[in-house]
């Protein structure tokens, strides 16, 4: 047989004189109610009388409570502590925090051991019929004039030359230089002054949180420096990584440099200057990666500024308020 609902008033009083009136839904089925429904109404009328009695939040009426100027302080004092923190927590909520870690591993596995380079130099004093780029390492790898993705702009009305060229090395010990070693003919005392643009290594990382060496040479000036030196540049390069928030990975590697000038000399006694960048890498891996703190922390953070800000008030106004009240009584001779 089918329960249907019907409601009823229920007035109610407790001991203490508190009483008021709730809805009861009573299930009804024509003159008698089913088992459960009675089961039901039952329970609803020996629970709900006792219910408000697992009320931890008692309401106190007003007019037995008494407002102090001390209370009043530290009341405002407390909402502006709380706002402060609130909002110094929202903005850490809503900005991106960038991570990093290290780690031994070799992080882009699928560019076949090889790495981008970027060069951007400018020799003002030589021309570009004479500017060549070798590249060699420990794998027996020995290019003499590479000219592949590579570009040679005159300066100086033809006096000088800025190169500028991508090309790949191998994860592997090794060198790459800018010279005259190509050139079908060598000049008589080429000038090797010049000033590093860029050098570069893997993907370009440009990201206000990581301020990291991408481009230690970049605005290296050597223009003071004796025309017949050569440079050598030794690099230490390092593996890094930036994650960014949807989990994209982007390969880059940062170095540091030393370097040195001096007169080399060939085996004829002339002297031939060169731009050497000396490179190896460093088996350790950066990796830098975005993060923004979880909203469950927030929510835990703000609960924990609210309740231990008002909790700590709270006792601090106790104090305050009894120790008040026991001057006044010592005043007023009272107190024994």
């Amino acid at each position: 047989m089918a329960c249907h609902v019907r409601t009823q008033d229920l007035n109610w009083q407790t001991p203490g004189r508190r009483s008021g009136t709730c809805k009861l839904n009573r299930c009804i089925t024509g003159p008698a109610l089913t088992p459960s429904c009675e089961m039901m109404v039952h329970i609803f009328f020996a629970v709900g009388p006792m219910f408000h009695r697992f009320d931890i939040y008692r309401k106190v009426p007003k007019d037995l409570t008494q407002p102090t100027y001390t209370g009043a302080i530290i009341s405002v004092c407390c909402c502006l502590f709380i706002l402060f923190l609130f909002l110094s927590e929202l903005t850490g909520f809503i900005t991106t925090e960038v991570v990093n870690e290290l780690y031994v591993d070799d992080p882009d596995k699928d560019s076949g051991g090889k790495i981008d380079v970027s060069l951007n130099i400018s020799l003002p004093n030589l021309h570009c019929e004479l500017v060549g780029l070798d590249i060699q390492d420990e794998m027996g790898r020995h290019e003499v004039g590479h000219i592949d993705n590579s570009m040679k702009v005159p300066l100086n009305n033809g006096a000088g030359c800025r190169f500028e060229g991508q090309f790949s090395i191998n994860k592997v010990p090794g060198n790459f230089h800018v010279s005259t070693h190509s050139a079908t003919a060598q000049p008589q005392n080429p000038d090797m002054t010049h000033v590093i643009h860029k050098l570069s290594f893997g993907d370009t990382l440009q990201v206000q949180n990581v301020h990291g060496a991408f481009n230690a040479l970049g605005g290296a000036d050597r223009l003071t420096s004796n025309p017949l030196a050569s440079h050598d540049y030794i690099l230490k390069i390092v593996p890094t990584v930036y994650e960014d928030k949807s989990g994209k990975q982007r390969y880059s590697y940062q170095y540091t440099v030393a370097n040195k000038e001096y007169v080399a000399y060939s085996h004829t006694g002339r002297i031939i200057p060169a731009i050497w960048f000396r490179y190896d890498l460093s088996p350790i891996t950066v990796k830098y990666t975005e993060r923004r703190q979880p909203l469950y922390r927030f929510i835990t953070t703000i609960c924990a500024i609210i309740g231990g800000t008002f909790t700590v008030a709270g006792i601090l106004d106790s104090c305050i308020f009894t120790a008040s009240e026991a001057w006044k009584k010592i005043q007023l001779g009272k107190m024994h």
